[in-house]
């Protein structure tokens, strides 16, 4: 057993302890600022704008209506069936 190995790192650990804390009430060193950056502020715009926005689309919604309401919206069954594989094929990656 290397007992010398013991105390070097017993006084490693020994030297890293202070020995009195002292407090000091009232006493003010400084004065500590945050300064957020151009991005960061560009960023926390761009997050409440998309936050205040619509989930919705309004105005393709009425658009969409309207045709299916008047007949002349049609879906083309070879769009539609690439668009379903797509996804699937998607999923399955």
């Amino acid at each position: 057993m290397r007992i010398e190995a013991y105390n070097q790192v017993a006084q490693v650990y020994q030297g890293s302890k202070s020995g009195k804390t002292t407090k000091s009430y009232g006493a003010s060193v400084g004065r500590d600022d945050v300064t957020i950056s151009r991005a960061g502020h560009d960023y926390q715009f761009a997050k409440q704008a998309v936050a205040e926005a619509s989930d919705i689309r309004e105005d393709k919604v009425a658009q969409l209506k309207t045709r299916v309401e008047s007949g002349n919206y049609q879906v083309d069954s070879g769009d539609f069936a690439s668009k379903l594989l797509e996804r699937y094929n998607a999923l399955q990656k």
